[in-house]
């Protein structure tokens, strides 16, 4: 979605900034491994095909996405920006722009369990409320995919 293609959405911990093409080749890194494909529901992708889909939700209006990054300062270089990479969160609108599907993966696994997610979901909770039409978040989570069952238990939605 290009409506937050110049955006930065800052916590306090992490902050959200669009998936850009110099992202594709640490988030296909990411992608590659079995626990992350398993656990997201995604089918690996070529490096290729991984660029295309950066593109897509680039200018498709029926998703937004944002990588989350540690820190919440304004990364000075696009390498600096790379290495504080954590995960993403998107969001899909399959039915009605006023109720989105959201999705959240924190693939860096040393920042798993510690607030990360929560803060990153919240973020993106808020973008959304604010500056799109979204009334109603739904999250479609596999029955054996209890880490994130109980994720989005303890916080609530």
């Amino acid at each position: 979605m290009l409506l937050n293609k110049d955006t930065m959405v800052v916590g306090r911990d992490v902050c959200l900034v669009p998936y850009s093409a110099y992202h594709v080749e640490k988030y296909h890194r990411w992608m590659q491994s079995p626990e992350l494909l398993e656990l997201t529901a995604s089918e690996p992708l070529s490096l290729e095909e991984e660029y295309r889909m950066q593109k897509s939700w680039q200018t498709e209006d029926d998703k937004l996405t944002f990588i989350a990054i540690k820190g919440t300062e304004q990364p000075t270089t696009v390498d600096a920006e790379i290495s504080r990479m954590i995960g993403d969160v998107n969001l899909f609108f399959p039915f009605s722009p006023t109720i989105a599907e959201i999705n959240i993966m924190v693939a860096e696994e040393k920042y798993r369990r510690m607030g990360y997610g929560e803060e990153i979901l919240l973020l993106m909770m808020t973008y959304a409320v604010q500056h799109l039409p979204v009334e109603t978040f739904s999250a479609k989570i596999k029955d054996d995919n209890k880490p994130s069952i109980l994720f989005f238990f303890e916080v609530g939605v």
